[in-house]
């Protein structure tokens, strides 16, 4: 049996005494006023038994994570044909990169990378009367937790900020990818960024995607291969331009977000999210990189 409370508490020891903890991403005027310091890590198993250390149940931005919900959302509105529109190829650049949708005729490389998020972002758009007001309902179901909400100040410092967005959103338009107003895309996109949670409600959040596509409640959001190809690009994709080291060193399917948050699972055996605001040169919380690779080589629980 192994003892989740005591790894949890020894990673968060070790984060409490490590020196160069990443630099906070700055460029979202929000997101500079987080401290640095702040770390927080939780698990849950199967059986919904939780661990907690740290700053586990303080909220914060959870950002590019949400992809993963818009995804699944757009899949349960349109199922398939989500793929005519967004490819599932790691891209090998950084997040926000442009160029390839330039030699890739305005089709992004896969759904976590910006460009590919604001086209689902758009699909909801089209298919939901109240888009944001949608959204945020199908979080909180998964979830089962009515507190999860946006963070309109990070919404609105993002709108305030988001140029790159703002390029990818109307490159993408130029091609023909997406149907709605750049504006009114983007601003479902920001606000989908803008939700804010804690490790602990990440946690039961992405319980569905370890356990086949059904919530902590039972109820089935996704089918058993929907669950499989979400887990698939989060393992691929999940990281940017470091999913490799990713799979790598820590060897589960997860995603990343630049508020400082990773969440990760091992299919029908536990999900666990980390917060720490600061990031590696790769935009990757760098102690939560640290933390979920040194849970895996404790547990020598992974999906190799």
């Amino acid at each position: 049996m192994i003892n989740f409370q005591s790894i949890l508490a020894s990673i968060n020891e070790a984060a409490s005494t490590e020196n160069d903890r990443g630099k906070i991403a700055d460029y979202i005027p929000e997101l500079a006023k987080v401290n640095v310091n702040n770390f927080g890590i939780h698990l849950q198993d199967i059986h919904q038994n939780s661990f907690s250390a740290g700053n586990a149940d303080e909220r914060f931005s959870i950002q590019s994570i949400s992809k993963v919900l818009s995804l699944s959302m757009a899949l349960g509105q349109i199922g398939e044909k989500v793929w005519k529109r967004v490819d599932v190829e790691p891209s090998g650049d950084p997040f926000n990169h442009l160029s390839l949708l330039e030699l890739e005729n305005g089709i992004p490389r896969n759904p976590l990378i910006n460009p590919g998020a604001i086209v689902i972002a758009d699909i909801l758009v089209s298919q939901l009367e109240y888009p944001k007001k949608d959204f945020l309902t199908f979080v909180r179901n998964i979830a089962n937790d009515d507190t999860i909400d946006y963070d309109i100040d990070v919404a609105e410092s993002e709108k305030r900020t988001g140029f790159r967005n703002f390029a990818a959103a109307n490159l993408l338009k130029s091609y023909g990818n997406l149907d709605n107003e750049v504006e009114v895309v983007l601003d479902f996109y920001f606000h989908q960024c803008s939700l804010a949670m804690s490790c602990a409600q990440l946690t039961s959040t992405f319980f569905m995607f370890m356990n086949n596509g059904k919530c902590r409640r039972e109820n089935i959001f996704l089918t058993i291969s929907q669950v499989k190809r979400i887990n698939a690009i989060m393992l691929t994709c999940g990281f940017y331009d470091e999913a490799g080291e990713f799979a790598f060193e820590v060897g589960l399917p997860g995603k990343s977000g630049v508020g400082g948050g990773i969440v990760a699972l091992l299919p029908n055996k536990f999900c666990v999210a980390t917060w720490s605001p600061g990031l590696n040169p790769k935009g990757n919380s760098k102690l939560g990189m640290l933390a979920l690779e040194k849970l895996t080589t404790e547990t020598e629980l992974s999906i190799f």
